[in-house]
């Protein structure tokens, strides 16, 4: 089940928002959690309950570990046993976080690894073929937090059906943002939550249909266009390379930080405020600026729990460089377990290290120009991305950079079918303009839309501020608009289900 299904908007999501507050309602605040837990459980499993074994033996050996963990934390020792004590809650915290990787190197590299294997050595060794289990990248990463706090003593309060309640709760499961307990736990503890805020009803709803917008209007139509150009194999003009790459860019944002969004706002009915994943990355004037934006959980998560424990930038110049380096690669490889993912991320860590290397010329560049460097350099890694193969992307990275393509093609050289969709207009239009990009307009049209939200508030810098009857009726549109894409789509795919 995903959030842009009518199943999710229609069935799944009042059931479980007036089943919870009615429990609250009649003082049953156990029940009420307990519901939640079971409702995001079945969330889980509607995918395939093969799977919700594996999430449930996560929670509960995580949680048997933290707590050990946590209750050692405090105890009363002398100096010497105090040494020995703090080795073995370290022996224990790595033991909690190998289980947790290992796991997640099972189902994510084992195929990769075997491949790899057999390409090196001509081996001949079969793939498994595992099946990655949803969400285990996502709540794999939430639990290894929730060790580590453990370990610091700051997770003593915590029973295991808060913690289950922590970990599943499910519109952050599937693709996050990686929440920290500190974020989530507390506000399950508050009063304040127990009962129905309408103005958080609201700004729920309001976000909720901003980012169904955004997933099944915009995403899932840049998706046509990115698939045809990426998966076609076809040679690749400039214009159509161009249209290729930058519908893949629009896609996955949209896609990501509309889910995310959508996560937000069902999360503000039950009054749980997630924390925010995705801060407008495309206005980014620099790489670095980018990393603040996009993903934002995930950025904090790797620069706490890796860049740091690698030496940071407290070992010098060089040391530097090399940390930021690792973490992006071990950052890409975390999204698949391809080596595309790994270019990618490397050129995002070379970035880093070139930017920081910039900025100590304090030559500041201008923010129309910085701007267009980042964008695109975001856009050409993105290529990298989401192409299956190497020669996949350079077919569109050769095509982006196909100058004599731009008016090389006549007429009769272009396919009939993309030139049809105008009709009259295209016999206008080619009078003006080149005929490989009158089989692009429509594309161009909507990415030149696009360019145009750029600059706008984003979703939650709308939210805000106070709701009123324009905002209400904004909404209104959006989501008539979105669920009228939702039910005529033949599919939907969210594409982090992939990662």
């Amino acid at each position: 089940m995903i959030f842009s299904s009518w199943q999710f908007i229609l069935v799944f999501l009042p059931f479980s928002f007036f089943v919870y507050f009615w429990l609250n309602y009649r003082r049953l605040v156990i029940a009420g959690k307990i519901w939640l837990v079971v409702v995001s459980l079945f969330f889980y499993a509607y995918w395939d309950i093969r799977y919700l074994p594996l999430i449930l033996v996560s929670i509960f050996l995580n949680f048997a570990i933290g707590t050990g963990l946590a209750q050692a934390h405090e105890q009363s020792l002398q100096w010497k046993q105090k040494i020995r004590h703090r080795i073995n809650r370290k022996v224990v915290l790595a033991t909690g976080i190998t289980a947790n990787l290992l796991l997640l190197g099972y189902y994510k590299y084992t195929d990769f690894l075997l491949s790899n294997v057999n390409l090196i050595f001509g081996t001949d060794l079969e793939l498994p073929q595992i099946v990655l289990p949803l969400a285990i990248s996502f709540f794999t990463f939430t639990q290894i937090v929730y060790l580590v706090d453990s370990y610091k003593g700051e997770t003593t309060e915590y029973d295991l059906l808060n913690y289950s309640l922590f970990v599943t709760f499910f519109p952050h499961l599937i693709a996050g943002p990686i929440v920290h307990h500190r974020q989530i736990m507390p506000q399950f503890f508050s009063q304040w939550t127990l009962i129905r805020r309408y103005s958080n009803i609201l700004k729920g709803l309001f976000i909720f249909s901003i980012g169904l917008f955004k997933k099944v209007v915009i995403a899932d139509s840049f998706a046509i266009w990115a698939t045809a150009g990426f998966d076609g194999g076809q040679y690749l003009d400039f214009f159509a390379a161009w249209a290729t790459s930058l519908s893949y860019t629009f896609q996955l944002y949209f896609d990501f930080s509309g889910y995310c969004d959508m996560a937000i706002g069902a999360s503000l009915l039950f009054n749980i405020w997630l924390p925010i994943n995705f801060n407008s990355p495309y206005k980014a004037l620099d790489i670095q600026d980018f990393w603040r934006r996009w993903h934002i959980t995930l950025s904090n998560f790797l620069r706490d729990y890796l860049y740091i424990p690698l030496g940071g930038n407290r070992c010098g110049e060089y040391r530097t460089y090399l940390n930021i380096f690792i973490t992006f690669v071990l950052g890409g490889l975390w999204h698949g377990a391809t080596w595309m993912f790994v270019i990618w991320g490397a050129m995002h860590g070379c970035a880093l290290v070139i930017h920081r290397l910039w900025k100590l010329l304090k030559y500041p560049l201008h923010s129309a120009l910085a701007w267009i460097l980042t964008f695109t350099f975001v856009n050409v890694t993105w290529v990298f991305f989401r192409a299956k193969t190497l020669d996949d992307a350079f077919r569109v990275l050769r095509g982006m950079v196909d100058f004599s393509s731009v008016l090389g093609h006549t007429t009769g050289g272009i396919p009939v079918a993309d030139l049809a969709w105008g009709g009259w207009l295209s016999d206008i239009l080619l009078k003006f303009m080149p005929a490989s990009f009158i089989g692009q307009f429509p594309i161009y049209l909507a990415i030149f839309a696009t360019f145009m939200l750029i600059p706008q508030k984003n979703s939650v810098e709308m939210v805000s501020e106070a709701i009123g009857m324009r905002e209400l009726a904004f909404s209104i549109v959006l989501s008539v608009t979105a669920m009228y894409f939702m039910l005529a789509a033949t599919s939907s795919v969210f594409l982090y289900f992939n990662f």
